[in-house]
């Protein structure tokens, strides 16, 4: 068995895949031959070892944040043809302080986590860490908070699980104000689970005995029923008796998952918990965790620097920077109508083109790919008078291989992705492009293809006065 010390364990390092160990604790002597239920192997477990009387004094008064329990918390010009863009979705774009606004604003009373005008301080360090952050998740929403390191995502998550006091604004929970002026509500009380990034599992308990840890107050009957529902939830029944050293990475992941749903939380809080693990098994268990959420109608607070994991895990994402959330929406949202150039670049594949934008009714804009005319899409020029410069953001995907297209542009760059070429390419302006690419189009370097625009969302900011 594991080590007997009373600290978690982190995960193995390399284990990365989902492969379950053969091997498995030998059963005890009283062990009947026949296979027992589901309810009946996790009550021969759950009874086989005694958590000591200090563990489940801990667990009787932690409940519901158990967790914390677990851790130290160029060739010719070519002609610019008339664009005309395909708006698929939006036919009325607010302008982007709207979009700001809408996104962070909410209704009091109309959401299950609220966070209004929050700001965080660390002793010894200038300056705070969170400023006016605010955001909500309505009951069962799962929300993600994205940005580079230190700036922030951490520090709001252990503010909302009451391990790190505010210096201003407020949170509430399921209607009930846990953070403000004058109120502190402890951890223990705030019926919120944590997920650490390390797992914090137990080395010396049992797969079964760690997801009960923080029901170890329960009846037991109803503990053991609890213990084999998570089982079941998480994919892993049959490996009760198991300890973690046994447990690929991805399984440990989700015995802590279903250790931190055992109490029945109202808000879930996950801090960066598949960093560990390889890129596809990352994508499978983001898939899963978010089933087995949307099942037990939790509501779920993800911190991630991964922009795909974002989206395939949100109801709505965040972004963060430098202690400010610059916007919270809805993914779909966040990735086409992005507040500012920093959200774009950090939500996708893109770059910037210089844009004019005339004194006609239509407030046409002019880029070295042609003229985009439609006001209902190029909502930022439609909101100025009088002829202006403009950016205008042009994602991967809004630029199309075709070898019979007029314009033309020049490799400069491609990296090979599997299914696609991701190709930076220079127009005759010499201003740049990026495309996705099916790689069966095995272009080279220097070669010059054909290309045309396919925009759908058009967006455009303000010109950058450093560029």
């Amino acid at each position: 068995m594991g080590s007997t010390s009373a600290h978690p364990s982190s995960p193995r390092s390399g284990k990365s895949n989902e492969a379950i160990s053969n091997a498995a604790p030998p059963p005890s002597s009283s062990t009947p031959a026949t296979t027992p239920t589901a309810s009946a192997a996790v009550a021969t477990e759950y009874g086989s070892s005694t958590v000591s009387a200090k563990s489940r004094h801990t667990a009787s008064t932690c409940a519901s944040s158990h967790s914390q329990d677990a851790s130290t918390a160029n060739t010719g010009s070519p002609s610019k043809p008339k664009l005309k863009p395909i708006n698929t979705r939006h036919t009325a774009i607010p302008p982007v302080a709207a979009i700001v606004k809408a996104g962070c604003c909410l209704q009091s009373g109309a959401m299950q986590v609220e966070i209004q005008q929050v700001s965080l301080h660390v002793p010894g360090r200038a300056g705070a860490v969170v400023h006016g952050v605010s955001l909500g998740l309505a009951q069962g929403e799962i929300g993600v908070l994205m940005g580079p390191s230190g700036c922030g995502k951490t520090s709001l998550i252990r503010a909302l699980a009451g391990l790190m006091p505010l210096t201003q604004g407020s949170i509430r929970l399921g209607g009930q104000e846990v953070a403000g002026p004058g109120t502190h509500v402890p951890p223990e009380r705030r019926k919120v689970g944590v997920v650490f990034q390390d797992y914090a599992l137990f080395p010396h308990l049992s797969v079964a005995q760690n997801i009960a840890f923080g029901i170890a107050h329960w009846p037991t009957p109803k503990a053991q029923a609890r213990v084999a529902d998570l089982l079941e939830q998480v994919q892993l029944p049959g490996l009760q008796a198991r300890y973690p050293h046994q447990l690929s990475g991805g399984q440990q992941q989700r015995v802590a998952l279903a250790r931190a749903l055992a109490p029945k939380p109202d808000v879930l809080l996950l801090d960066e918990p598949f960093s560990n693990l390889d890129m596809d098994l990352r994508e499978r268990l983001a898939s899963d965790v978010r089933q087995v959420l949307k099942q037990a109608e939790v509501t779920a607070l993800f911190v991630t620097h991964d922009q795909l994991e974002a989206f395939a895990l949100g109801d709505k994402v965040g972004v963060m920077r430098e202690g400010e959330l610059l916007q919270w929406d809805d993914p779909y949202t966040l990735y086409h109508r992005p507040a500012n150039r920093f959200v774009a670049q950090f939500t996708g594949h893109g770059v910037v083109l210089g844009a004019r934008v005339d004194d006609t009714p239509q407030r046409a804009v002019h880029t070295a790919l042609g003229v985009l005319d439609d006001p209902a899409v190029c909502h930022w020029a439609a909101s100025r008078e009088g002829a202006t410069q403009a950016d205008l953001l042009l994602r991967a995907d809004d630029i199309v291989h075709d070898d019979d297209a007029a314009m033309k542009a020049r490799i400069v760059r491609k990296v090979f992705r599997g299914s696609t070429f991701l190709y930076t390419l220079q127009l005759a302006s010499g201003e740049q492009v990026l495309a996705h690419v099916p790689s069966h189009h095995n272009h080279q370097v220097g070669e010059w293809v054909g290309i045309r625009p396919e925009v759908h969302h058009v967006v455009t900011f303000e010109p950058d006065p450093r560029a």
